[in-house]
């Protein structure tokens, strides 16, 4: 039986669910009438999880999955005023300093932020129904974590393409790439992760800790100003404007 780990008024949402099962907490994505789009809220109750379950003696992993058919798209787009979330309230820091085992099981659509929170795990499996995407440039917006961690993972040419075309990928492509480290049958997700949750927790956790902030090093510096100054950007309000009203962006040469 699950325990709950966290409230929904400690999580600061009532779009995710954060139990525990063993050793090992869950955090699952659960907004099916937005598709799991991320709101503000989430995006920190997201960090929050994390911060929650390393303070729980109890706890010694996380996975972070999604309901449904779908992970994780990115952010929602509800208007011009909330369409890019300030850097201060994104959780991939946190996953990045975090000494908290990390696995990611990706049960479905995997778009934008959600390619991050699947490259900043310890152990990403990816469902084989899994579609991968970075659409960031379709909205104009530079998306400076993802420009940092995507060529570390896939390589400087690979991600060159995939954020300059923004074309999808089915899940066998990206496990090929290094979008994921794992993929499996879809049925299997669940079993899997737990699988690789115990795997983790096999390995010493100093050491394992060490390890881990030595990789996170190799990221780099995140350019959090570009970030922060998106919304402003002509391109960004043209780019969210054009998604919202269902139309292609300006910069887009007619026939």
């Amino acid at each position: 039986m699950n325990d709950l780990v966290a409230t929904a008024e400690q999580l600061g949402t009532e779009h995710l669910r954060l139990e525990r099962r063993g050793h090992v907490a869950w955090c699952t994505v659960d907004r099916p009438e937005r598709r799991n789009a991320l709101s503000i809220d989430m995006y920190r109750g997201i960090g929050r999880a994390i911060v929650l379950s390393e303070r729980d003696p109890e706890i010694r992993a996380m996975v972070l999955t999604g309901s449904g058919d779908v992970f994780i798209p990115g952010g929602e787009m509800i208007s011009d005023d909330e369409i890019v979330v300030p850097s201060e309230f994104l959780p991939f820091r946190i996953m990045r300093n975090t000494a908290l085992p990390l696995v990611t099981a990706v049960n479905g659509l995997c778009f934008a932020s959600g390619l991050l929170f699947a490259m900043l795990a310890d152990v990403s499996i990816a469902s084989d129904k899994a579609v991968f995407r970075a659409p960031e440039l379709l909205r104009g917006f530079p998306d400076t974590w993802l420009s940092s961690v995507l060529p570390a993972h896939v390589g400087v040419g690979r991600a060159r393409e995939l954020a300059s075309t923004a074309r999808k990928l089915d899940a066998a492509e990206a496990h090929m790439m290094g979008l994921v480290t794992r993929l499996v049958p879809h049925e299997e997700l669940p079993e899997a992760a737990t699988k690789a949750a115990a795997e983790l927790l096999s390995t010493a956790p100093l050491a394992r800790g060490y390890w881990k902030r030595q990789l996170s090093a190799s990221y780099g510096p995140i350019d959090e100003a570009t970030l922060d100054a998106a919304p402003e950007s002509d391109e960004v309000l043209e780019g969210f404007r054009s998604f919202l009203d269902k139309r292609a962006p300006s910069w887009v040469p007619s026939e």
